[in-house]
């Protein structure tokens, strides 16, 4: 007889709702080593970037069954708020999807749209996939795939923060990701992301975030910065990209070696 394959339960998302405070790293590389490396060294999610860099949504698959193999929670990055692009991005089998550039209510709602079946979205319906399992799992798993995948949406510019109370009651989004940087070009100082107004705005936000009982996310490229957010009440921490992190691997050897 046929035993039918079951959902796997979002791991990362049961953590995010006991109050654990998670580590990622961002992917930029097609080596899935990369990801089972990250895996074992302890990070919890991996955030496979379709929005910056060449990667395609046929090598993000492969990506997520690497960390898969190693018990890391593959987050898909899209390029856009785009109804297709959120679907692919969750029909690969990930753990969920990060939606960059939302700045209204409307943005946050349709993102949900797009990442939900009915009667929660309209997310197109397909089981031939392997969030699907490929039909193995049956019929009637949209409300399962619908409970596990996780919703992340990036709130980076200016006006994102300056709507993001009425973004917050947005219902089923999990994590509200503010992005530095982006926020520190439409302050006008771009990169500065230390600078005390970028900060500020910040530390306003995660306040605000948490309050609606949301969880807070941002990016951090060091452990000081990120122990400051993790202070400050962020949960979901991405800790830098991959390529930085071998580039800066890198520059220490050769550092070590010529000092």
């Amino acid at each position: 007889m046929l035993t039918l394959t079951k959902v796997s339960q979002n791991k990362l998302k049961q953590k995010l709702k006991r109050g654990e405070v998670v580590l990622g790293l961002f992917f930029n590389s097609s080596y899935p080593a990369l990801i089972e490396i990250s895996g074992h060294a302890g990070f919890d999610f991996a955030v496979i970037d379709l929005e910056h860099g060449a990667l395609h949504p046929l090598v993000a698959e492969d990506l997520c069954r690497a960390a898969d193999c190693v018990g890391i929670a593959p987050i898909v990055r899209v390029g856009k708020n785009d109804p297709l692009s959120i679907q692919r991005a969750l029909d690969i089998g990930s753990a969920g999807v990060q939606v960059p550039q939302i700045e209204t209510k409307a943005d946050a709602q349709a993102s949900v749209t797009a990442a939900k079946y009915t009667p929660l979205g309209s997310r197109g319906l397909s089981f031939y996939t392997r969030a699907g399992i490929y039909t193995a799992a049956g019929a009637n798993i949209t409300d399962k795939l619908n409970e596990q995948s996780l919703v992340v949406i990036q709130v980076e510019g200016i006006r994102g923060v300056e709507n993001l109370e009425e973004i917050v009651s947005t219902p089923h989004i999990d994590v509200i990701f503010l992005g530095p940087y982006d926020l520190s070009q439409s302050l006008g100082i771009p990169g500065q992301v230390r600078d005390p107004r970028v900060i500020e705005r910040m530390s306003q936000c995660i306040d605000l975030i948490r309050k609606s009982g949301k969880i807070a996310g941002t990016f951090a490229d060091n452990p000081e910065t990120a122990k400051q957010w993790i202070d400050a009440g962020v949960q979901y921490l991405a800790l830098g990209v991959d390529v930085g992190v071998f580039l800066q691997a890198c520059q220490a050897l050769v550092k070590a070696v010529h000092t």
